[in-house]
C-alpha cells in the first residue's frame, strides 16, 4: 500500500507528519534516544517486524533524522545514530511525554521521569516564546502568513 506523502503540502505541521506520521516511528527515535542504536535491540524492545523496521529506518536515514554506522566489519554491523535534525526532533516527543503523562498516564502515574542533568531535578518540556521566554500554550500564539505561504 502506498503512503500519502504531506511533503509538498505548504504546513510545516503536515511536513514533519511525512516524516514521523506514521505510529512507529516516534517509537523507533525514542529507542535510538534512550541508547538502543542496534537494530536487533530495537526490533526485540518493539515487537516489530523486521520488514517494518528496515522500511521505517532506511525512511529516517534518507530524511537525514538518523545515520547508519558502521560498528563491525565482520560480519558487517550498523547501528543507527541521532544526527542533529533527529535530536531536535526528539524535542518534539518530551513534549508528547509530557501530554501523555497528564491525560493518559492512569492511576500508577507516569511509567517514566525524567530528570534534568543540569540542575538534577525531575521535569517535564513545557513550551517557551523564544523571545520573552513567557510560558505558551495555543491560546497565546496568533497565526501569521509567513514566507512560504501559498498566495
Amino acid at each position: 500500500m502506498q503512503r500519502t506523502t504531506f511533503a509538498e503540502l505548504p504546513c510545516s505541521i503536515a511536513r514533519t507528519l511525512d516524516v514521523i506520521g506514521e505510529p512507529w516511528t516516534p517509537l523507533i527515535l525514542r529507542d535510538v534516544w534512550v541508547g538502543m542504536t542496534r537494530f536487533e535491540r530495537i526490533r526485540s524492545d518493539l515487537g516489530i517486524s523486521t520488514k517494518v523496521l528496515t522500511q521505517r529506518l532506511g525512511w529516517l536515514v534518507a530524511n537525514g533524522v538518523l545515520v547508519r554506522r558502521q560498528y563491525s566489519e565482520r560480519p558487517p554491523r550498523y547501528e543507527y545514530v541521532l544526527t542533529e535534525k533527529g535530536a531536535e526532533l526528539c524535542d518534539v516527543l518530551l513534549v508528547m511525554r509530557t501530554w501523555g503523562d497528564k491525560w493518559l498516564a492512569g492511576e500508577n502515574g507516569p511509567p517514566v521521569l525524567h530528570r534534568h542533568r543540569t540542575c538534577g531535578s525531575l521535569c517535564h518540556a513545557e513550551l517557551h516564546c523564544s523571545e520573552c521566554g513567557e510560558r505558551i500554550n495555543i491560546g497565546d500564539v496568533e497565526l501569521l502568513s509567513g514566507p512560504g505561504a501559498v498566495t
